[in-house]
């Protein structure tokens, strides 16, 4: 995704956030590039963008917002301008599933693995 003034590079792992993508309207679809884009371009990415997961080790979920609906992607950074994106999940409830945390770890952990 990156451009050339770009900070930092989004790759996604496997197929895992494209799935999810695929099914989402157009408009969502559209406000997760914004944002993508945003975190991407930005120096410093403010929390309504971009937040860590507490009691995860480097695990973020980048959060996007149309209208009454929410989603987050989850994603860690590889090296400083790599960002890896998991996976991610329209939110319904006021806290982060924990299963989705899991899955994203689990994700996470597959990358780190296959790296070395």
């Amino acid at each position: 995704m990156a451009e050339k003034n770009s900070l930092r590079t989004i790759i996604f792992y496997k197929d895992y956030f494209q799935t999810f993508f695929e099914k989402q309207q157009d408009k969502v679809k559209d406000k997760i590039i914004w944002t993508l884009e945003l975190i991407e371009e930005l120096p410093r990415i403010p929390a309504t963008y971009l937040k860590h997961i507490e009691n995860t080790e480097g695990l973020y979920e980048i959060r996007v917002q149309q209208g009454n609906d929410i989603f987050r992607i989850f994603c860690f950074f590889d090296q400083q301008d790599l960002v890896v994106i998991t996976s991610g999940f329209q939110k319904k409830t006021k806290k982060t599933p924990k299963n989705e945390i899991k899955k994203a770890l689990k994700i996470k952990l597959e990358y780190d693995e296959g790296e070395k």
